[in-house]
């Protein structure tokens, strides 16, 4: 359906940018891992995408049980850290605020948008996902 391209250049520290032109962001790494903050990361990019993504998905789950989800929010955290095996991994929180619907409906229409987006299947399994009702 559709595929992205993006090239790095300089890893943690330089820019990375599209093939279509539309993101060409510096890169540095953030002072909590020793850098001056001074750039995006790769760890905001993703929690950007995962955000967007899964608020894509429960708008289109909302639409389907036929509600209106205006005012919705989709808030990412992603965080980096050793893991066992010497290398690093990331934890996905998700904070979703659905302020228009009852409990019991915005949780079943998060375990639903979580069976649907494409963030979600592909980290399932793979990395530590909460997601927070609020």
């Amino acid at each position: 359906m559709y595929v992205a391209e993006a090239t790095a250049h300089g890893g943690r520290n330089g820019y990375v940018t599209s093939q279509d032109g539309q993101l060409e962001l510096k890169v540095a790494m953030p002072p909590a891992l020793g850098g001056d903050g001074n750039g995006t990361n790769p760890e905001q990019l993703f929690a950007a995408g995962f955000s967007a993504c899964f608020h894509n998905a429960l708008v289109m789950v909302g639409r389907r049980a036929g509600l209106d989800l205006s005012g919705s929010t989709v808030a990412a955290k992603v965080g980096i850290g050793p893991n066992k095996q010497r290398g690093y991994g990331l934890a996905v929180a998700l904070s979703v605020s659905l302020p228009v619907v009852d409990e019991a409906v915005a949780a079943k229409l998060v375990d639903e948008a979580h069976e649907v987006c494409p963030y979600s299947n592909a980290t399932r399994g793979n990395i530590e996902v909460t997601i927070l009702l609020g």
